[in-house]
């Protein structure tokens, strides 16, 4: 197992950029930036041990900053939407950038996406690994609290990708992170990702309104195209959800242990991938707001030609006192572990 840094551009502003190759002792290998946390690479064997680079992305930096649809990055300090960009904490009420419509989407105008995390390479005995940090400042895109944030990337000798987030914070403040990775287990040059078949652990959902946020209910996936108890094709029902998938789920199993939240096989590689986390929900988006204007690494990604399985809280949450709490105290940790484990079948 190896990890190697190279120099990879700067920002606009001047700060140095590097890319970090991972590699564990079965050869599987990741390439991590420190722009956005962004994973741009990740070379999984197929059933013939074929390897294929199944994440989507770009070449070069500039193409990140300019225009990426959160390829690959990690995402703060609220993943997901909140309603009309504001919520009330402790009776104070605080303003977001509305960046998504009338709301508040991944952590505003410059999210935890576009700025530049401090590295270490750690070598530890599951695998080469990458420690991320960041403080984000009190008031930082409207967020009360200066929040210290880290993230360890770390490609597993059981051929996992792990990604385990620790947060603190001076003031009361809220937080969901999450990482934000296009898959497509075909390779990410393949084509639409509808053949998929998807397994989600989750009996039940929050539907959304028309601006995708959660209308407050919690209902039964079952008898409806939300339903993934059982592997269903992505594209099987897909004509039926308007829009596309872009869709909370609750997890069966509420969060605060690791346990299995999804798996997807794709049938002509046989490659899986299957997802554990601790957190009580996860994002289903079916890559609906790709079309063909955003091109990387040789390809050009349409409609449908990656999806994401973001673990997190769910969305609006601030705004939501039914949901599970987002609020994060002084003395507290934050904690979230998402485990990608891959095989081939």
């Amino acid at each position: 197992m190896s990890i190697e840094k190279k120099a990879f551009g700067k920002t606009t502003d001047g700060q140095k950029v590097d890319i970090y190759t991972l590699t564990n002792d079965n050869g599987l290998q990741s390439e991590i930036m420190t722009y956005g946390g962004i994973v741009r690479t990740l070379l999984i064997p197929d059933r013939d041990g074929n390897l294929a680079d199944i994440v989507l992305g770009y070449d070069i930096l500039e193409e990140y900053i300019k225009d990426n649809p959160y390829f690959g990055a990690l995402i703060g300090r609220y993943g997901n939407r909140i309603a009309k960009g504001k919520f009330t904490l402790d009776g104070v009420e605080y303003i977001l950038a509305t960046n998504n419509g009338p709301n508040h989407l991944h952590g505003g105008d410059k999210g935890f996406d576009k700025v530049v995390w401090g590295a270490e390479e750690l070598q530890t005995k599951e695998g080469p690994a990458l420690k991320l940090t960041y403080t984000s400042k009190d008031d930082e895109e409207g967020y009360p609290g200066n929040l210290t944030c880290t993230v360890v990337y770390t490609l597993t000798n059981n051929d996992e990708l792990t990604v385990d987030y620790v947060a603190e914070t001076d003031k009361n403040t809220v937080v969901n992170l999450t990482h934000h990775s296009y898959f497509n287990l075909a390779g990410h040059n393949s084509g639409d990702i509808l053949g998929h078949e998807l397994m989600l652990n989750a009996d039940h959902f929050t539907p959304v309104d028309d601006a995708l946020i959660p209308t407050g209910e919690i209902k039964p996936v079952r008898g409806t195209p939300m339903d993934f108890t059982k592997p269903m094709s992505v594209g099987s029902r897909i004509d039926q959800v308007e829009g596309g998938y872009d869709h909370n789920f609750v997890l069966n199993s509420s969060g605060g242990s690791l346990a299995l939240a999804a798996s997807v096989y794709e049938p002509n590689s046989g490659r899986v991938m299957e997802i554990s986390t601790t957190e009580p929900a996860i994002q289903f988006y079916s890559g609906n707001f790709l079309d063909g204007s955003n091109k990387g690494k040789g390809a050009v990604y349409n409609k449908h030609n990656g999806f994401c399985l973001e673990t997190q809280h769910f969305p609006d949450s601030p705004n939501q006192p039914d949901f599970p709490s987002v609020v994060l105290k002084p003395g507290e940790k934050y904690t979230h572990l998402t485990v990608h484990k891959f095989s081939a079948k």
